[in-house]
C-alpha cells in the first residue's frame, strides 16, 4: 500500500487551509488504497502564546520542538512514498527539510493557497519577521515533483518555478455543510467569518455597514466570526471568537454572508474559502470582485460582486429586502458550491493526482527546477 506523509503546522482540525485542502480528503485516499499520516508542529498547548505577543522563551522551545520533530520525519523518509508540504516543513526561514526529504526519494507534493512568496507576519509576531523568509517559497516549489495551487493567480506563479503545476481550489463537504431548515425570528443577521490574522479585510465593510444601520436601523444586526477580542461598539459588533465545535451553528445564525477585500497581490492569491462556506450552507453572498471571487460568483445569480461602497450597500440593500431573493440566491449558491466547489466534485480529480504521481517518472522536472531547488 503506497504512504503519504502530510507535512504541516496545524494539528487536525484546526488551520483552514488543512482542513479545507487537504484532512477531508485524506479518507478519501485511504478507500482508495494509500495510507495516511500527518505529522504537525502545533500543540493545543501552544496556542497559549504562538499568536500573542511576547512569550520569547516559550516560542523558541517551540521552535526548537519543531526542529527536532522534522528531524524524526526525516529519518523515517523511506517508509513513505509521497511527501505532502502544506507551505512549508518549518515555520522559519529554512528549506533544509524539505531539501532533505527530496534526497530521500520520495516524491514530493507541494500544496499552498495564499500569495506566501509576500511577506504577511503577524502584528503578535512582528518582532518574529527575521525569522520568516517569504521568499523561500519558489525555491519549494522547484524542489516538488506536483505542485497544487489553489487558484489560478497562484499557479501561475508557480509555474515560473515548476512545470508541473495543477490548479486544486479549496472545496467544502457538502455532506457536513447543510443549510439550516428554517430560520428564527428576529433582525437580518449580515455575517462575516474570518480569524485574527484576517480581521482586517473586514474593515473594508465598515463604511457599508454604517450605511446600512443607518437606513436600516434595528432590522439589520452584524456578526463577526473567528477574533473573539474585536469590537465595533457602534454597530453592536462583538466578535466571536473560532470554535470548531460551534463554526457551523455560528455560520448558520447568518442569513447574508459577506467577504470584502483589498485589490491587492495578497488577495488576489486568496481562495475564496469564506465564501464557498456560506455558499454551501445556503446563505446569499456578496464577495468583493478579486481573484478567485469573480470566478466562484456569478453576479446576480448565485451571489453578488461589489467594488465600492455605494455597491455593497445597494446590493445589501436588494437582500435584506427582499426574502425570495435570499432563498433563491442562497439555493443557487448551494448548487454552484456542489457542482463545482465540493470535496464530492473533486475527490476522484484529487486522488488521480497522486496516483499520476506514483506512476510517473522518477524526476520530471526539468534540470533548470533542479538547479534552482539547490539553490
Amino acid at each position: 500500500m503506497p504512504s503519504i506523509l502530510f507535512v504541516a503546522s496545524h494539528r487536525p482540525g484546526r488551520s483552514p487551509n488543512q482542513r479545507f485542502r487537504f484532512e477531508q480528503y485524506m479518507g478519501h485516499l485511504e478507500a482508495n488504497g494509500f495510507h495516511c499520516e500527518l505529522s504537525y508542529l502545533v500543540e493545543a498547548s501552544d496556542d497559549s502564546f504562538l499568536y500573542k505577543p511576547g512569550h520569547f522563551l516559550d516560542k523558541l522551545r517551540f521552535v526548537r520542538r519543531s526542529i527536532a520533530k522534522r528531524r524524526r520525519d526525516v529519518a523515517r523518509m523511506r517508509d513513505f512514498d509521497i511527501i505532502f508540504i502544506c507551505r512549508e516543513a518549518l515555520m522559519t526561514r529554512s528549506t533544509l527539510f524539505e531539501r532533505a526529504f527530496r534526497k530521500a526519494g520520495a516524491r514530493i507534493v507541494f500544496d499552498f493557497d495564499d500569495s506566501i512568496w509576500l511577506s504577511n507576519v503577524s502584528d503578535a509576531n512582528r518582532r518574529w519577521s527575521w525569522v520568516k523568509d517569504a521568499s523561500k517559497t519558489s525555491k519549494l516549489i522547484a524542489l516538488a515533483d506536483k505542485v497544487f495551487a489553489g487558484n489560478d493567480y497562484l499557479a501561475d506563479y508557480a509555474r515560473g518555478f515548476n512545470k508541473s503545476v495543477v490548479v486544486v481550489p479549496t472545496t467544502i463537504d457538502t455532506d457536513e455543510y447543510q443549510p439550516r431548515t428554517q430560520r428564527p425570528d428576529g433582525p437580518i443577521v449580515i455575517g462575516w467569518s474570518g480569524s485574527i490574522t484576517t480581521i482586517q479585510h473586514f474593515q473594508y465593510a465598515i463604511p457599508a455597514l454604517r450605511a446600512i444601520r443607518e437606513r436600516f436601523g434595528d432590522k439589520v444586526t452584524f456578526r463577526v466570526v473567528g477574533d473573539g477580542s474585536y469590537s465595533v461598539p457602534e454597530l453592536g459588533i462583538k466578535g466571536l471568537p473560532w470554535r470548531k465545535d460551534t463554526e457551523l451553528d455560528d455560520l448558520r445564525a447568518m442569513d447574508i454572508g459577506i467577504m470584502p477585500l483589498p485589490d491587492d497581490e495578497w488577495a488576489r492569491g486568496k481562495c475564496g474559502l469564506k465564501g464557498l462556506q456560506y455558499m454551501a450552507l445556503g446563505i446569499p453572498t456578496l464577495m468583493s470582485p478579486v481573484g478567485v471571487n469573480s470566478a466562484i460568483i456569478q453576479d446576480g445569480v448565485n451571489g453578488f460582486l461589489a467594488r465600492d461602497t455605494d455597491e455593497w450597500v445597494m446590493k445589501l440593500g436588494r437582500l435584506i429586502d427582499d426574502a425570495d431573493l435570499r432563498r433563491s440566491m442562497g439555493a443557487e449558491a448551494r448548487r454552484s458550491v456542489e457542482e463545482q466547489w465540493s470535496t464530492r466534485a473533486w475527490r476522484d480529480r484529487y486522488v488521480q493526482h497522486f496516483n499520476e504521481l506514483l506512476h510517473g517518472s522518477n524526476d520530471a522536472r526539468p534540470e533548470e527546477d533542479r538547479a534552482h531547488a539547490r539553490a
